[in-house]
């Protein structure tokens, strides 16, 4: 499982460090793809076939569907680490994500997640008041009799 927040700069090559307690957990070679909300998704190998084996469920008539697939598949990269722990992010990522300097990266359980810190720090402050509300609604059907 991934968690945490680290903080770190992506230089003028697309090269971030990855957290020393991430790159463990990830492998020698992982999926970095484009991920909900402007941010990057980082899976595992293992992670990566078991979200490709769902999608592969999808009904590929259905328009949003193929749309999902074509914007998810497309932008995916097989990566791996250099001696400095860092990943090289491709310019079309760099720029879907909009990572200037300052970037975080988060454990998200099955995944890692790569912000631009200013994406970061709006998602954070329009959900702030509403984390309360969210919990809720995702476990209003658990029964804790």
């Amino acid at each position: 499982m991934f968690m945490g927040e680290f903080h770190h700069n992506i230089d003028e090559k697309g090269r971030l460090i990855v957290p020393a307690k991430f790159r463990s957990e990830l492998g020698d070679k992982f999926i970095l793809a484009r991920g909900i909300e402007k941010c990057l998704y980082v899976y595992s190998e293992t992670e990566w076939n078991n979200i490709v084996a769902k999608l592969k469920t999808l009904p590929f008539t259905k328009k949003v569907a193929r749309t999902f697939t074509r914007s998810f598949f497309s932008g995916a990269t097989e990566c791996e680490f250099d001696r400095q722990g860092r990943i090289n992010i491709t310019s079309p990522l760099v720029g879907y994500a909009d990572l200037q300097k300052e970037c975080v990266v988060i454990g998200a359980n099955d995944r890692i997640e790569i912000w631009s810190k200013a994406n970061w720090d709006n998602f954070m402050t329009e959900n702030a008041d509403n984390l309360d509300e969210i919990a809720e609604s995702l476990f209003t059907d658990v029964n804790y009799e």
